[in-house]
């Protein structure tokens, strides 16, 4: 992550003076400039839909819980991990399941600045 592109997102998406403003930011609960978690959101997105979960039909969300344990900082080098926790095929549509996944964004040190637990829809291939 770098400073430029934390600055960029949250003028567009999250405009609050700790996502743009080093000064600002170092009076708040971050104590410096900190990266929106939409945009740590964005950037996890970004990385399951090119490589990280392989789903034939795409990442189709159906909800899941969010949270963000510490801040993304400039220059931060994130990686995500993810893993399938659960798979519950529906039982009115047999080409169809509900895929609960588990993700964690670290970042350098290995601390996690993004966790989700989505449901995802997915479908069986043809046989």
């Amino acid at each position: 992550m770098d400073e430029a592109g934390i600055k960029t997102f949250a003028a567009e998406f999250d405009p609050q003076p700790f996502h743009l403003d080093h000064a600002a930011a170092r009076a708040t609960i971050f104590r410096g400039l900190a990266a929106s978690g939409w945009h740590t959101a964005a950037v996890a997105m970004r990385l399951m839909a090119t490589g990280g979960l392989p789903l034939a039909d795409g990442i189709i969300g159906l909800g899941g819980e969010i949270s963000w344990p510490r801040p993304t900082r400039a220059g931060d080098t994130l990686h995500l991990e993810s893993e399938i926790a659960a798979i519950t095929p529906s039982r009115s549509k047999p080409n169809q399941a509900v895929v609960s996944v588990s993700s964690r964004m670290l970042n350098q040190n290995g601390e996690a600045v993004y966790v989700f637990t989505p449901k995802v829809l997915v479908f069986r291939r043809p046989v």
